[in-house]
This record gives structure tokens, C-alpha cells and sequence, in this order.
């Protein structure tokens, strides 16, 4: 068999695998999280106009789309390679259109290659299945999600749970209201709370993407921002670290309005300890605008102070220190390195 022909062969097995996986991967996710298959669908496949599909819009999933220089680069290869794998949709009643759950990014190369229609599976999905395909698919592919993104895939995964459970739940109370003479009220209330431990949504969730609880916990609590402070957080850490966008996050929207401002300013980036003392003075998760303004400056001020004091020596007993030292080189030379530790502890406080 010709190299070129054994080439091609291969390509399409890879991509018929590559593509067989998304559906596949978001149907494990959604068995492991609601512990039932997803209802069953005819999957069609056919090419849509480009015209006919409309951005995923059932819930904030927070993906951002690539660079425009990624979608040129995307764009070449599609027109030399053709679509490796098709998009998934499902139908949008009561009209013609169709909405993206994977491939926003290959459905934007398509428009720039000048292509109108593009290759699509549809799928039969319930609000539930269409956010698990949505978010499953981006968490597991791409790997250079930023922790707001992630945060906000886990949030829509988290509440589509838990929205289930809250159905599960209902459910279960019509039954026992149907059937009252045959449940008695504690055995009613031992069934739910065994469903309660059952479907913990957070832990599901932690499980399947091979994450900790407090990994989501953290990237969750981070979407609480308010968009501006997100976008200094993803584009400009060192003007906010994730510390300091944590104890952010425990404010309401008003109140952040704030830490723009202190975000801004050049040469006393804010850090923990600053925002520490925030915290203590004007307690979350409300606070007045202005006084947040002062007690930031107080601790601005003393930050500065700090800085500008002149240097206290510093003595140590050598002997505490002699099994570390030995071929350290010259006391200068182990000043050097321990005041490039604190450097280096400063900025990570």
C-alpha cells in the first residue's frame, strides 16, 4: 500500500475515533454525574448551512474563543485538510436553526475559509445532556483553559445537577404524597437525605475530571467576580493574584466596583496582606465604597512605609545554620540568596 494511501487511511481512523469521543466523553460525564444513561436521541448527520447555527446560549460556560490569529492559522488547514471532525448541534424550536454544543471554534474557522455549510452531528438533547456536551468536551480537550473558564464550566455543570437533584426530590415528595398511608414521615425523610448524599454534585464533578473538590471550589467561587475584576485577574496577574481575587470575590458585585481602582495603580500592587487588612476593616460582603478606599490606602501607606524604611541588621547565629551553609561561598554571597527567597515569598503573599 502507497505511503499516501496508508497516510490517509490513518487520518481518517483517528479522526472517526477523535470524533466518536465527544459524544462518547459527554456521555460518560453525564452517567457519572446523574448516574443514568442520557435519554436516548437519533443522531443525525448531514452539513448545515453556517447561517442556520447560533453560539451555545442555554447557559454561561464561559469558554473564550481562539485568537483571531489562531482562527487564520485553523482556517489555512481547513481549507487544505478539510473538517477532521464535525461539529455537534442540537435543533432550537420551533425554527430552522441550530445550536452549537461543540465547535464554536471550528464553525469560525469555516466562515473565514468561505465555506456555508460545514459537516454537523445533530443530537437529541434536553437542557441537562446539552450542558454536559458543551463543558465536558472543552474541559477534557483543551488544556489551556484559564481557572475562570474552568470555574464557570464547572459552575453550569454544578447547576445543572443540582437542578436534577431538586427535580429528583420533587418527584420523590409527589410519591410519598400519593402513597401517604403506606410511607410514614421518617422513613420519607431517611430516603431523601440518602438521595442527598447520593448525588453530590460537587464531588461527582471532581471525580470525572480528575480534579479536588477544592480545585472547583476555588475556580467557582472566582466566577463570583464581576467582569472587569475577571479580566485583570486572566490578562494582568501581577496587578491581581489569585490570593487577593479570592478575598475579592467575597464582596457583592457594588462593592467590587472598588478594587478596579486599587488594581490600577502603579508601583504598590496590591497583595494578601493588603487586602487582609480590607477585609478586617470593612467586613464582606457588603461595604461602603469609600471606606473600602480608606482602609486601602491605610494599608497602602503602611506597604510604602515599609518599603522606604531604612534596613535593620540582621544577625544570626552562624552555628544554627553551619549543616546548610557549608559551600554557600562568602556571607555575601548567603545574603544574595536568602534575600532573593524573600523577594520571591513577597511576591507570592
Amino acid at each position: 500500500m502507497a505511503k499516501a494511501v496508508m497516510n490517509d487511511l490513518l487520518k481518517k481512523r483517528m479522526t472517526a475515533s477523535q470524533q466518536a469521543s465527544e459524544l462518547r466523553t459527554s456521555d460518560e460525564a453525564y452517567e457519572k454525574l446523574f448516574r443514568e444513561a442520557p435519554p436516548p436521541g437519533e443522531v443525525q448527520i448531514r452539513s448545515l448551512p453556517l447561517d442556520k447555527l447560533v453560539p451555545f446560549f442555554t447557559a454561561d460556560i464561559g469558554f473564550r474563543p481562539y485568537t483571531p490569529a489562531q482562527l487564520e492559522a485553523f482556517a489555512e488547514q481547513l481549507k487544505e485538510e478539510g473538517l477532521l471532525v464535525r461539529i455537534i448541534v442540537r435543533p432550537v424550536p420551533p425554527g430552522d436553526s441550530y445550536e452549537i454544543l461543540a465547535g464554536h471554534n471550528r464553525t469560525s474557522a469555516a466562515r473565514l475559509a468561505g465555506w456555508d455549510v460545514i459537516p454537523a452531528e445533530i443530537v437529541e438533547a434536553d437542557d441537562t445532556r446539552a450542558i454536559v456536551i458543551a463543558t465536558s468536551t472543552n474541559l477534557i480537550q483543551r488544556q489551556n483553559l484559564s481557572i475562570i473558564e474552568r470555574g464557570k464550566a464547572y459552575r453550569a455543570l454544578l447547576d445543572a445537577k443540582n437542578r436534577y437533584r431538586q427535580w429528583y426530590i420533587d418527584q420523590d415528595n409527589e410519591t410519598f404524597g400519593e402513597n401517604r398511608q403506606k410511607f410514614r414521615a421518617e422513613e420519607k425523610g431517611i430516603y431523601l437525605e440518602r438521595g442527598r448524599q447520593r448525588y453530590n454534585a460537587r464531588k461527582l464533578v471532581a471525580e470525572f475530571f480528575g480534579v479536588t473538590e477544592y480545585e472547583i471550589r476555588k475556580a467557582v467561587k472566582l466566577t463570583l467576580l464581576i467582569p472587569r475584576l475577571q479580566e485583570i485577574l486572566e490578562t494582568a496577574p501581577k496587578r491581581l493574584n489569585l490570593a487577593c481575587a479570592d478575598l475579592m470575590a467575597d464582596y457583592d458585585p457594588e462593592s467590587q466596583e472598588a478594587f478596579i481602582e486599587m488594581c490600577s495603580v502603579e508601583g504598590c500592587p496590591i497583595n494578601k496582606s493588603m487586602m487582609q487588612h480590607i477585609a478586617q476593616q470593612c467586613p464582606p460582603p457588603k461595604a461602603d465604597r469609600q471606606a473600602l478606599y480608606t482602609a486601602w490606602r491605610e494599608a497602602r501607606d503602611k506597604a510604602i512605609e515599609r518599603m522606604s524604611a531604612p534596613p535593620r541588621k540582621i544577625s544570626f547565629d552562624r552555628r544554627n545554620f553551619a549543616p546548610y551553609l557549608d559551600g554557600l561561598g562568602s556571607d555575601k554571597e548567603i545574603e544574595a540568596l536568602f534575600l532573593d527567597f524573600l523577594r520571591e515569598r513577597a511576591q507570592r503573599a
